[in-house]
């Protein structure tokens, strides 16, 4: 008797104490098996080899890690110890970051909209705006997928990262505008897609500490995962013998000093390896690895593995638009907590707050500084980093007041609007050239002007106006955001013909780029690339249309969920007879 006490007593030590290590990796994780890439062999060997440790490449890692080996290669560096990721306070900061060691890269469509792509184990979940939710049971039909494991790899994602955000006065209003205008029923804080108003997760804890992709590797068996840190993989390498299809079995990467290691797949026929450096970068890899259209390959003088002419098409880039609302009183520092979900095609969410930290703007409009690139006051081909400049600026000018405020904005679902991606050179750190075509497809626009309609009744609602100057119209305010000569008259008979260019000429990017792989097109419904053996995508290059409102839980759910299957399979496969 006094023995099983004792057991059960040491059981429930054992728990506190594996509880509290998990509680304070959250804080510091300490991976054993992180690396700098410099500390490599010139050689290795694993069963998956996995390009990309971002929102889709670590649930993915650590989930293969249980009863394989794993090699992730990540571009970047670690998020850990880097406050201008972990804080809320400081979003922007990293995005703003220009430097060739910031965990975000700057890049400009040929729309001319600025936008960023990650460069930090976690990917963008270590700089986006922290909005957590599902996506739709239609899109998990339209997808394949099993819905009982996407609940469940769901579930294992918001153990780790996701939590219900604290709902303070300004975000409290723009919901119950929301719900006043229509944008019915309400359906309180959940993580699923559902039409109405309702509050979305967070991936900030309570403390406003961000919770990345990077943390799911806690999940991880150490002994089967190697995380190497700066190591870019230049090239993916293929064998072919006679008729059969070329088979990926191994990768070129290079660590920060420039020195090139190899790895390679060991014998297996389950072996992998599988590419998850998302939208840009996956349909930018396998063109430097052979896979892709002739004539761009041809151009770059890169050897012809597979003429694929879809790898790189389907690009698009869910556009935003948004209004900035001066308030009468003080607001909260806020990023996206509420959304209305329509059934017209577009989200409405919203952000708000300044933080002055000692004096000094060290967010300037958060999520819309132009210092991000995010610059409505003149049209896209314009933004100029002259403009950005001038933007800067003329912000220093303004009274600490101004800042207190908000920004409602919307963004499209899908889209429909589609252009393409080519690489520029054969450098992988190098930015591809990328189109997304903005409203090229006329109902994009139209959901856009009906967006903008929403968010003008939001304003004008009776829940909204402790928030709002009663001296300043929607058609002062959208010229405030627009802050250039375009005639907008909302309220008149060519209200939706100003609306649409107000949508052209303000939209900027929400960061939900995808394609270039997609399903069908380059990959198959089990991720695998067509046309070649032993290679997968597995990101959000993929997608056809954005999950959800805001991607990034699906993306993560969506690496867990591979990860089960390709585990599974790896076990039926090897089961004998």
């Amino acid at each position: 008797m006094c023995s099983q006490l004792w057991r059960m007593v040491a059981d429930v030590v054992i728990a506190v104490l594996l509880f509290h290590g998990f509680c304070s990796a959250q804080r510091d994780p300490r991976y054993t098996f992180m690396h700098q890439a410099t500390t490599a062999p010139p050689v290795s060997y694993y069963d998956y080899i996995i390009i990309g440790g971002g929102t889709a490449g670590c649930p993915l890692a650590a989930t293969l890690s249980q009863n394989s080996s794993v090699l992730l290669l990540e571009r970047g560096g670690s998020p850990y110890g880097n406050r201008n990721i972990s804080d809320l306070a400081a979003f922007g900061a990293a995005i703003s970051d220009l430097s060739s060691t910031s965990p975000s890269q700057r890049f400009i469509s040929k729309d001319g909209v600025i936008n960023a792509r990650a460069r930090v184990l976690g990917g963008a979940s270590c700089l986006n705006a922290g909005f957590y939710t599902r996506a739709g049971p239609e899109y998990v039909r339209l997808a394949g997928w099993d819905a009982k494991l996407v609940n469940e790899s769901y579930q294992w994602v918001e153990k780790v990262v996701a939590f219900q955000p604290p709902m303070k006065q300004w975000q409290s209003a723009v919901r119950d505008g929301l719900v006043e205008v229509g944008i019915r029923p309400y359906n309180g804080f959940t993580y699923e897609h559902l039409y109405g108003t309702k509050i979305g997760g967070t991936i900030f804890d309570e403390n406003g500490q961000r919770h990345t992709a990077a943390d799911l590797l806690r999940y991880a068996r150490p002994s089967g995962l190697t995380v190497l840190l700066h190591a870019p993989v230049h090239r993916i390498l293929f064998t072919k013998r006679g008729g059969a299809k070329p088979k990926a079995h191994g990768v070129i990467f290079a660590d920060a000093n420039g020195v090139a290691h190899r790895a390679y797949l060991k014998r297996g026929s389950k072996n992998e390896i599988i590419v998850s450096s998302g939208a840009l970068g996956s349909p930018q890899l396998l063109m430097l690895s052979g896979i892709g259209p002739k004539t761009q390959l041809d151009a770059h003088n890169i050897s012809v593995v597979l003429d694929q002419p879809n790898v790189g098409l389907g690009m698009s880039d869910n556009p935003m638009n948004a209004v900035f609302i001066p308030s009468p009183q003080p607001v909260e520092i806020s990023l996206i907590q509420i959304v209305g979900i329509t059934h017209n095609g577009t989200y409405i969410e919203a952000a708000s707050g300044e933080n002055f930290a000692g004096g000094a703007r060290t967010q300037d409009y958060g999520m819309f500084s132009p210092k991000i690139g995010q610059l409505s006051t003149v049209p896209p081909k314009q933004r100029t980093q002259e403009a950005i400049d001038k933007a800067l600026e003329d912000m220093k000018a303004l009274p600490p007041n101004a800042f207190a405020g908000g920004f409602i904005l919307e963004k499209i679902t899908g889209p429909f609007s589609e252009g393409h991606l080519e690489i520029t050179s054969r450098n992988p750190n190098d930015n591809p050239s990328v189109t997304f075509n903005y409203f090229k497809d006329p109902r994009d626009l139209q959901r856009c002007v009906d967006g903008m309609k929403i968010i003008e009744n939001v304003i004008e609602s009776k829940s909204f106006s402790p928030f709002r100057f009663d001296a300043l119209s929607v058609v002062t305010l959208l010229n405030m955001t627009a802050s250039a000569p375009v005639n907008l008259l909302p309220k008149h008979s060519n209200a939706s013909r100003s609306l649409e260019q107000f949508c052209k000429d303000t939209v900027m990017t929400i960061w939900h780029y995808h394609g270039g792989c997609q399903v069908a097109r380059v990959v198959d419904h089990d991720y695998k690339v067509m046309g070649v053996d032993s290679l997968r995508v597995i990101d959000g290059s993929t997608f056809r249309n954005s999950p959800g409102t805001n991607p990034q839980a699906t993306v993560m759910m969506l690496g867990r969920y591979m990860g089960v299957k390709i585990m599974h399979e790896r076990h039926v496969t090897n089961r004998p007879e």
